[in-house]
C-alpha cells in the first residue's frame, strides 16, 4: 500500500514517500542459547521459531525534493528544512510543502484549495509584479508606482521530529504529541530553509526505486504463499500417516 501510494503521488507538488516499518513477532523457544547440551558443554544458539512479521508504522522520508522552475511568480520551493502554515476552514493550522501559491478573491496568498497562509498576506489590486526573497519578505509593484511597496513576510514553521506529524491529506499535515510543536521564524535562520521564487518542490519519489520494491513485494508474497501451501500440505500428509 505505501509503495502504491508514493507512486500514485509521484507527480504531487511537495509530497514525502512514506515508507512502512515492519517487526517481527513472538517467537518459540526451543532451546535457549546457553542451555546445557552435556555435563560439560552449553549450545551455542539455541533456537527459536519465528511467528511472522507485522507492520507496525509507517514515516515519511522529509528528504529533498526535485525543484522545478515554473516562473509563476506565486510559486515558491523552501529549500531546506520546513513548512508553511495555513489556516484550515475550522480555524485550526496545518502545515504543508506545497509552495504553488494563488490569491483569492480578497488578494490574499492561499494553497490551490483556497486556504490562507499563516500570517496573511493581501496582495494589492492593481498588482503588475510581485517579489518574493530568499528570506520571505514580499514586495508588490502596483500598477502607476514607480517603487515596491512591502506587504508582508513569510514564515517557515519547524518540527523537532517532522516523521511525527499526521498527515491529513490535500498536502497537509497537522502537529502531534510526537512532532512537537512549531517553531515558526524567518527563513534561513535557525536551520529554516530559505525559498526560491518561481519553483516548486516537486515529489521525493523516486520512480525506479518504488518499482523496483513493488517487484521484490510481489515476489516476497509469492514465496509467502507457496509457504503457507507447503506447510499445509505436510501437515496433511503427516495426519494422514498417523
Amino acid at each position: 500500500e505505501g509503495i502504491s501510494n508514493n507512486i500514485a503521488n509521484s507527480n504531487t507538488v511537495g509530497y514525502k514517500k512514506q515508507r512502512i516499518d515492519f517487526q517481527d513477532l513472538l517467537y518459540q523457544q526451543v532451546q535457549l542459547a546457553g542451555a546445557p547440551t552435556s555435563a560439560t558443554t552449553v549450545a551455542p544458539t539455541g533456537l527459536q521459531l519465528g511467528s511472522g512479521v507485522r507492520v507496525v508504522g509507517t514515516s515519511r522520508l522529509f528528504t529533498q525534493g526535485t525543484i522545478a522552475m515554473t516562473n509563476n511568480q506565486l510559486d515558491v520551493a523552501i529549500e531546506g528544512n520546513g513548512f508553511f502554515t495555513v489556516q484550515q476552514p475550522d480555524g485550526t493550522l496545518a502545515y504543508t510543502r506545497a509552495g504553488n501559491l494563488q490569491t483569492d478573491g480578497q488578494g490574499r496568498l492561499v494553497t490551490s484549495e483556497g486556504m490562507p497562509l499563516e500570517p496573511p498576506i493581501t496582495i494589492p489590486q492593481n498588482t503588475v509584479t510581485v517579489s518574493i526573497s530568499a528570506t520571505g519578505a514580499v514586495s508588490a509593484k502596483v500598477s502607476g508606482q514607480t517603487t515596491s511597496v512591502d506587504v508582508g513576510q513569510l514564515t517557515i514553521a519547524n518540527f523537532v521530529n517532522p516523521t511525527g506529524l499526521r498527515a491529513l491529506g490535500h498536502n497537509l499535515f497537522a502537529v502531534s504529541v510526537a512532532s512537537g510543536e512549531a517553531q515558526v521564524g524567518i527563513p534561513g535562520e535557525d536551520g529554516r530553509g530559505t525559498l526560491l521564487q518561481g519553483a516548486t518542490e516537486q515529489s521525493n519519489v523516486n520512480i525506479v526505486d518504488e518499482m523496483i520494491g513493488l517487484i521484490s513485494a510481489q515476489r516476497a508474497y509469492e514465496i509467502n504463499s507457496k509457504v503457507v501451501t507447503t506447510a499445509d500440505q505436510m501437515m496433511q500428509a503427516a495426519s494422514q500417516m498417523r
